[in-house]
Parts: C-alpha cells; sequence; structure tokens
C-alpha cells in the first residue's frame, strides 16, 4: 500500500483500480442502526451512504461493517487492525476497493464520490 497524499491531516491511500467490483466500509460507531446520529451526522459520511446504495444498483458488492454493530469484523481485518492500533478511532472510516485498502480517516470528498460513481458506471457498462 502506497500513501500517496495528505488530506486534513487524514491519509489518502490511492491503488490502481481498472474496475470496481467491490467496495468495504469499515466505519466508526454509529448511535442507531440507521448510521443516523441526529442532527450531528457528518454530511460526507451521509452523502457517502447514499453513493453506496447508488452504487449497489451498478451491481457492485457492498459491504458496511459498522465498530459497535460488528466488532468481530474489525478484529479479522488485518489492515484495519493494524490501522485502529495506530491510530486508534481516528484511523476510521477504512474503505477497501476490491480488497485493496484506498482510503482510511475520512469518507471520500464530493470529487472522490463522483469518481467512484463513474467507475461504478464503467464497471456496470463493461458487465452488460
Amino acid at each position: 500500500m502506497r500513501c500517496s497524499t495528505r488530506s486534513r491531516g487524514r491519509r489518502l491511500f490511492l491503488a490502481p483500480l481498472p474496475s470496481m467490483q467491490s467496495i468495504q466500509v469499515y466505519d466508526p460507531p454509529m448511535c442507531f442502526s440507521t448510521s443516523a446520529c441526529g442532527m450531528d451526522m457528518d454530511s460526507d459520511r451521509m452523502e457517502f451512504v447514499a453513493l453506496l446504495a447508488q452504487i449497489r444498483t451498478q451491481g457492485i458488492k457492498t459491504e458496511r461493517f459498522i465498530l459497535n454493530q460488528e466488532p468481530i469484523a474489525f478484529e479479522q481485518n488485518a489492515a484495519v487492525k493494524a490501522l485502529m492500533h495506530k491510530e486508534g478511532i481516528q484511523a476510521l472510516p477504512v474503505i477497501f476497493w476490491d480488497g485493496t485498502l484506498h482510503l482510511a480517516g475520512r469518507y471520500p470528498t464530493h470529487d472522490e464520490r463522483a469518481e467512484w460513481f463513474r467507475k461504478a458506471v464503467a464497471h456496470a457498462s463493461a458487465a452488460a
């Protein structure tokens, strides 16, 4: 894994992504099963959750693991476990594309979300 830049003090991991078949997200704790925590919910998080729903419609497998709901998933993923050991909860969210660590410590920006959706649509077109 290659750390290519820092954004708002958080790492952005970039890996070659010729296609998108799956996304796995390891989220920080949520207040409710709906992933909503009242009015304080981060807009990047809300927009990312909406993006995941759109990506699913393109045939991309998406999985979300929320720390206070599925803590064993965090223990079972070596990369997530190592990041959390080093940085604690500040390492979250951790996002993988096709099993490769892509982003840690923040949700994708608006421009990144747009690029991810373009890749999902391209994947769906290629699969059709």
